[in-house]
This record gives structure tokens, sequence and C-alpha cells, in this order.
């Protein structure tokens, strides 16, 4: 039987994730779990989430090898958040550990890479994106909201803005659980915005995001929101007004970073970026001006295994 598949493996602070990628870089498996959080909480800390990996990912792998085992010629795994030097995280222990073992037992070459550069890579799936031009790229997730500078097809990844406290999907589900919804909270936020778009009357009144450079701070936000709610602030529009900021907030920064780096495509990668109001805000604004933005599958936006399975694909069959 032919080794023609790629097993990846990635261990985010909320997500166990598994996936295969064939030669063709085709995904043939894709199956993740989320880690579940206790109502009324905005996360997890690393030691729980890391058991809660080591309890599920098992099951996960388990699930493809029955079918799969004999066609897998190589693992993939995420070893740390992003592809700098120093960069660590207690949970991508978790998925190292099974990854090395299931290598060992398989006889395959275990590749290692970032869980930034796997949601990059899940992003340009699909996509038209062009592979010899350098371009912008924006992971927004629960953990990251960084700007990098894409070199190499991707496979080169500078960080060259962002923000400098906490991340748009922090800000999000710390908003989200002061309404009362579960963690995380960017989905139902953003269909609230989303019920409010075509409603024009009011506002939440919400300073905009300030901007250093290519970088921004967020906890001013946070303080604006936080204290909306306490002031018993309509929920649709309040969502609608932080949406409006976060979509302003990465095309204005994005515009500029264009124009010094020379970058005519942006993509958009990690969880925030499926949200339906700010694809089309972003899409309506960039029109004729500034960077083309390219979204990947909005199901392959969230955290995965399937960039990182593809990531391994195109190590193990150049």
């Amino acid at each position: 039987m032919p080794k023609d598949l790629v097993l990846g493996i990635d261990t985010s602070n909320y997500t166990s994730s598994v996936a295969l990628a064939d030669a063709a870089r085709d995904v043939a498996a894709d199956l993740r779990e989320q880690l579940p959080v206790k109502r009324g909480l905005r996360g997890l800390r690393q030691s729980e989430a890391f058991f809660r990996h080591v309890d599920r990912l098992p099951a996960l792998a388990g699930a493809l090898l029955r079918t799969h085992r004999d066609r897998i010629g190589a693992v993939a795994v995420s070893e740390k958040p992003r592809p700098v030097a120093g960069a660590y995280m207690p949970v991508f222990r978790a998925g190292l550990r099974l990854a090395a073992l299931l290598a060992d037992a398989l006889g395959a070459p275990l590749f290692c890479f970032s869980h930034q550069e796997g949601h990059i890579r899940a992003a340009l799936h699909g996509t038209e994106l062009r592979r010899g031009e350098a371009f912008l790229a924006w992971q927004i997730s629960g953990g990251t909201s960084e700007l990098l500078l894409a070199e190499d097809g991707g496979a080169r990844l500078s960080i060259i803005g962002g923000g400098k406290d906490i991340s748009f999907g922090q800000l999000l589900d710390r908003v989200g659980v002061a309404l009362g919804m579960d963690f995380p909270a960017g989905a139902a936020l953003d269909a609230l915005a989303t019920a409010a778009e075509a409603d024009a009357q009011g506002g939440a009144g919400l300073a905009r995001i300030p901007a250093d450079g290519f970088f921004f701070n967020l906890s001013g936000m946070e303080t604006q929101c936080l204290r909306a709610v306490r002031g018993g602030a309509d929920a649709r529009v309040l969502s609608r007004a932080i949406f409006e900021n976060i979509a302003d907030c990465l095309l204005g920064i994005g515009a500029e970073a264009a124009r010094r780096y020379g970058a005519r495509e942006m993509l958009f990668a990690g969880g925030v970026s499926a949200s339906i109001f700010l694809r089309r805000r972003i899409a309506a604004a960039a029109r004729g001006a500034g960077p083309a933005p390219v979204f990947g599958d909005a199901a392959l936006c969230g955290d995965n295994a399937v960039g990182i399975a593809l990531l391994g694909a195109e190590k193990l069959w150049p």
C-alpha cells in the first residue's frame, strides 16, 4: 500500500486537532474537538488545557490510524506558537509527544512547524494568492493578533505589527462572557453584529483603536466595552461597533504596511477572520483601494491541524 498521506497534529489552547493531507495537497480528513470551558470563565490555564489534550488526542488520532495507518508516510505537528526563537507554550508539548511516539511506531519522519505557520497554510488552502510575491497576512485569533510579512509563498513569516496587549479574540470573548454568552463568544457576537449591520440607528460610542505605527493596544477598547455592558448597552449595537472598529484597524494598518512593503494582497487567517461581518465590511471597504483582501475557507479559520498536515505534505513531497 502506498505511503500517500501525512498525519497532522495541532494542540492549541482550546482545540485538539488531527488531519490527513495527501501528495496532491488535498485534505483527506479533518477531526477536531474543542476543549470545554466552564460557563462564566474566560478561558483555560495552560496546565488544564495540556491535560485535556492528553485525554482527548489519542482518541482523535486513533480514529484516523484505524483506517489509514498503512498509508501514513510522515507525521507533522505544531511544536510552538510561532516560528521565532524562544517561542513556547506548554499545550504544544501534548501534541509533540504524541507525534514523536506515532512517528517512531510508524517508522515515519517527524516534521515540526509552528501553530502560526499552520494557520497561514490553512488560510492559503484553496485560494489563488500569488505564491511568487510577498504578501501581508493577519493572524487574528483568540491568542494572537499579528500582522505578518509572508515571503517565499508563506514559508517565511516576519512579524511587522499587531496587538501589544490582548488579542482581538480575547476582546470578543471577554465582552461576550460579560454579556452572559458561553466561551468562546466570537461567533455569537458576530451573529449579533451581522443582524445589526443594516441598522443605522444609534451607536455604542466607542473610540477608535489607536495605532502606534503598525502596532496597537486593545485594553482601552476592552475597558470601554465592559463599561458599556455594565451600563446596559444594546448587545447588537455594541457588537456591531466592536467589529466595525476591528475592521477599520485591520484595514488602516494593513494599507500603511502594504505601501511600505509593496504588498498587493492581504491574507486573513485565524478564528476571528471567519466573522461574516468582518468579511463583508473589509471586502466592501477595500474595493479599489489598498491591498486586495484574501479570505480562506471559513471552516479552516479556527484552530485545526489541516495547515500542519499540508505543510508536512509539502515537506515530504516538495
